[in-house]
């Protein structure tokens, strides 16, 4: 099984910290939000990744290299972005035999990309509270019998969760025509498979389209809630895990889930308050309060400094007493970067 990961987006709903790293490559609990897609791939049985990027893909491959917790890794250029079908149809070259495709921007269960997989083909769904935001599925018992894009009068409540399972055979289903977005959709080689093949519906209870801001603090909130495994590090109850070389004053206070990253430094009355993350080398200044918020390796927080529902970016450097926060009656949050520049080389995990 070829496991195909789509990750040449330019990720525009996540600017600004997409203009510094790709966002697949942004930091959920211990490692990039991509490594969590290749890790369910890999446990699920994947003999193979392709990874599909696009430019400036340099981060990506720094991490992976060309081998992956034991499994080859490959890489298909896609330059420009064009669509998700286009995107697949970069990778047709590497692929002989069944293959699955794996959005890389979404987070996914384990176990039930374990049993997509089982299939020959085969749709992973989600219900969810409102599906037109999403592409909606339509099934007869467990076979899916169409797909529609955005609807405004949804058939189901199934949403498509951006995994898939195809023959070898439909490789040339992704020549599909532009859509009226003007990109090269996946949908329309959903429905090729949905004419060819007879399709399973596997649902999954836990998926995230990690899109905006917010979706990045809910990602770390999910991944915290099931366990980081710190390699090394230590858990101290209530969801807290520490990694290897943080150092946390005695009378600082940390409240799970949270994670704080190697190298970390919370200094004395710090409060942390979670779902947050303080990446590697990250540094929380004396009686600093942080409620909800990631801090990206390297980013430092000065004493005093309040912040509640923020993503703090690798250059940046909060001054004594600043105070920075979401919209706390939307629960949305507010990212923060120090340039728009592209960093140099990955961020450290």
């Amino acid at each position: 099984m070829h496991a195909v990961i789509l990750a040449a987006g330019r990720g525009t709903r996540m600017r600004p910290l997409s203009r510094i790293t790709p966002k697949p490559m942004l930091p959920v609990g211990d490692r990039p939000l991509v490594a969590h897609v290749a890790d369910a791939a890999v446990a699920g049985g994947a003999d193979d990744l392709i990874f599909v990027v696009g430019d400036g893909d340099g981060h990506l491959r720094e991490y992976f290299g060309d081998s992956y917790r034991g499994v080859p890794v490959t890489y298909a250029v896609q330059d420009p972005p064009a669509g998700t079908a286009d995107a697949v149809r970069c990778a047709t070259p590497y692929i002989d035999g069944r293959f699955a495709v794996l959005n890389g921007d979404n987070l996914f269960e384990a176990e039930a990309i374990a049993r997509l997989f089982d299939h020959d083909a085969a749709v992973l769904a989600h219900r969810v509270d409102d599906p037109r935001e999403y592409g909606v599925l339509s099934t007869d018992g467990s076979r899916v019998t169409g797909i529609v894009e955005k609807p405004d009068d949804p058939p189901t409540d199934l949403a498509n969760a951006g995994a898939y399972v195809f023959p070898e055979s439909m490789c040339d289903a992704f020549d599909v025509p532009r859509s009226s977005r003007g990109e090269y959709e996946i949908t329309d080689a959903v429905e090729s498979l949905i004419a060819e093949c007879d399709v399973a519906a596997v649902t999954t209870s836990r998926w995230l389209d990690v899109a905006r801001p917010d979706d990045f603090v809910r990602a770390n909130e999910l991944v915290l809630a099931e366990g980081v495994p710190v390699e090394d590090g230590d858990h101290w109850g209530d969801g807290v895990y520490v990694a290897p070389g943080a150092s946390v004053a005695d009378d600082a206070t940390v409240h799970g889930p949270a994670m704080i990253g190697a190298n970390a430094v919370i200094e004395a009355d710090a409060v942390i308050r979670g779902p947050s993350v303080v990446g590697a080398g990250a540094s929380v200044g004396p009686e600093a309060e942080l409620t909800r918020s990631v801090l990206f390796p390297g980013a430092r927080v000065g004493s005093r400094v309040i912040l509640h529902g923020v993503v703090l970016g690798p250059r940046c450097d909060l001054s004594t007493g600043a105070c920075v926060s979401g919209t706390h009656q939307s629960g949305e949050t507010t990212s923060v970067v120090a340039t728009h520049s592209p960093l140099e080389s990955a961020l450290g995990y």
